[in-house]
C-alpha cells in the first residue's frame, strides 16, 4: 500500500496569481494590494516594508531584487526607446544628431521614468512564480526562509 504524499504548497491561495499580476502593474503592494511601495512624496525611495501589511518590501541583504529591476528597466528602455531612435537614425527618418540628441535625453529620462514600475515589476516576477511565499499565502515573504525555495 503506497502513502499518500502531501504537497507542502497549498492549492488555494488568498493572493492569486491574476492578484499578483495586476498589482505588480499598478505598483501595489503584492501582498495585500496597498499603494505603499514607495515612501509618500519621494519620487525614488523604497519603503522597508508595507505600511499597511508590513511586508518586506526592500530586502536591504538581497540583491538580486535590486539587480533584478535594474536589469528590468535597462532592457525595457534599450529594446523600447533605444532600438527604435537607431533604427530612426539608420532609416535616415531622423538625422544622426537629432538621434544622438534624442538618445542621449532618453537614456536619463526613460530610466528615471520606469524606475517605480520595474521595482514592482521585478516584484511581481518574482511571486508569480513563488505565491507561496507571500505572507497572504502563508510564507514568510523572503526568498529563503520557506520550506519551498
Amino acid at each position: 500500500m503506497r502513502a499518500l504524499i502531501q504537497s507542502p504548497m497549498p492549492t488555494a491561495f488568498n493572493v492569486t496569481r491574476g492578484q499578483i499580476i495586476a498589482r505588480g502593474l499598478t505598483v501595489r503592494c503584492p501582498n495585500c494590494g496597498g499603494r505603499t511601495l514607495f515612501k509618500p512624496g519621494k519620487l525614488f525611495e523604497v519603503n522597508r516594508e508595507c505600511p499597511a501589511c508590513g511586508f518586506p518590501i526592500n530586502r536591504g541583504n538581497d540583491e538580486g531584487f535590486y539587480l533584478g529591476s535594474l536589469s528590468l528597466n535597462y532592457g525595457v528602455t534599450l529594446v523600447c526607446f533605444m532600438v527604435p531612435v537607431g533604427l530612426l537614425a539608420w532609416k535616415q527618418v531622423i538625422g544622426t544628431t537629432a538621434a544622438l540628441v534624442i538618445g542621449l535625453i532618453g537614456a536619463v529620462l526613460v530610466p528615471a521614468i520606469l524606475y517605480r514600475p520595474s521595482r514592482s515589476w521585478w516584484l511581481m516576477n518574482y511571486y508569480v512564480l513563488f505565491p507561496h511565499h507571500l505572507p497572504a499565502n502563508g510564507g514568510k515573504g523572503r526568498m529563503g526562509e520557506d520550506d519551498n525555495v
